[in-house]
């Protein structure tokens, strides 16, 4: 069971509104400093999570529990991230879980990956292709700063040469040319399992899902999820003006065992 109480090396979430949070490691004898004040962590270590925490200058903070959303929208980036309403639909087309075996490209700056290893873990893994090593460097620190990197294999490799994995649970696929890799996909899934493809153009999504029909794919799906926030406030509530529109489309498919198209 996770520990309730702060500690030493704990990451917390520093909730001061909203639009205000911060992603911070409690390091002993250390202060973050704020537009409203410092925080001693100190003050910090030993106060249950949940706790109110006053700044130098008298504002409050609330020490929440990091969730698996605050990790990767918190991630040092060094590229564009896959946002939670993507992830969640890729998570779901995937059907992995605890124990299952993932092949990932590219990695980027890990947040799909973070997302991956957490509903892989304990006895799962995920084999993460990427061609640019300082991505994987990046990755490498939100992995740990997660606490997930040890469910995770970084590979610097192009994964349109080929994939090293077989009786893998899925192939899940944030890259330039997925069609590319299609094939390979083919040859390192299980019967009945499957590939899912983030793709931020309608042009990448024809190629791809040609590709999967090709390569004896069925049961194809593509989407395009949107996401729009309500403003509340009793005689006042309507949708936020901003919204999460156009991210990308993502394109699910089953391997089939000698299907023919």
């Amino acid at each position: 069971m996770s520990n309730q109480k702060i500690i030493e090396g704990d990451y917390i979430l520093l909730y001061l509104s909203q639009r205000k949070t911060y992603l911070v490691k409690v390091e002993a004898g250390k202060s973050f400093h704020t537009h409203k004040g410092f925080i001693k962590f100190d003050d910090l270590i030993g106060k249950d999570y949940g706790s109110c925490i006053p700044s130098s200058l008298g504002v409050e903070f609330i020490a929440l529990k990091p969730l698996l959303r605050d990790y990767v929208m918190k991630s040092v980036r060094k590229t564009q991230i896959t946002y939670p309403k993507d992830i969640a639909l890729i998570v779901m087309f995937s059907g992995i879980g605890p124990g299952s075996r993932v092949v990932e490209a590219g990695t980027g700056t890990g947040a799909l990956t973070t997302a991956l290893a957490h509903y892989v873990k304990p006895d799962g893994r995920v084999y993460s292709y990427e061609i640019r090593e300082e991505f994987l460097k990046t990755a490498e620190k939100n992995l740990k700063r997660a606490g997930l990197i040890d469910f995770v294999e970084l590979k610097t490799k192009d994964v349109t040469a080929g994939i090293d994995e077989s009786d893998v649970d899925a192939v899940i696929l944030d890259l330039a040319t997925p069609w590319l890799v299609v094939s390979h996909a083919y040859n390192a899934l299980k019967h009945c399992r499957t590939i899912v493809s983030f793709s931020p153009t309608i042009d990448q999504v024809v190629k791809t899902v040609e590709a999967l029909m090709e390569n004896g794919f069925v049961d194809m799906e593509t989407v395009e999820c949107l996401m729009r926030g309500m403003q509340i406030e009793r005689g006042k509530t309507r949708p936020q003006t901003l919204m999460t529109a156009h991210t990308g489309y993502v394109t699910f498919a089953r391997k089939a065992m000698g299907h023919t198209m």
